[in-house]
């Protein structure tokens, strides 16, 4: 089993920063790419972006530019740096870990961004 607890989520103006953070534990051996997904209010779950343990990053087209996605190894912690925030960006944010056919998620962190 793994644990993914987030934190880092809280309400702040259009143009302000968060950093999101995602600490995993318990059975993580096997677990090479890590996600961060968002989900708005009556919206679908969307991937925001992604690392690999070689530390290959991805993004959606939305965040580009404005989110940088990093991780700590040896802390087995991923990061979500959050800049330019815009209304738009308000949704329960989830971080992910797939392992073969299990496929683990956080809580969710609550991001609001206010106009």
């Amino acid at each position: 089993q793994v644990q993914l607890v987030e934190s880092g989520g809280g309400l702040v103006q259009a143009g302000g920063s968060l950093r999101l953070s995602c600490a995993a534990s318990g059975s993580i051996f096997g677990i090479n790419v890590m996600y961060w997904y968002r989900q708005a209010p009556g919206k679908q779950r969307e991937l925001v972006a992604s690392i690999t343990i070689f530390g290959n990053t991805n993004y959606a087209d939305s965040v580009k530019g404005r989110f940088t996605i990093s991780r700590d190894n040896a802390k087995n912690t991923v990061y979500l740096q959050m800049n330019s925030l815009k209304p738009e960006d308000t949704a329960v944010y989830y971080c992910n870990a797939p392992r073969g056919a299990d496929n683990y998620w956080g809580q969710g962190t609550q991001v609001t961004v206010s106009s």
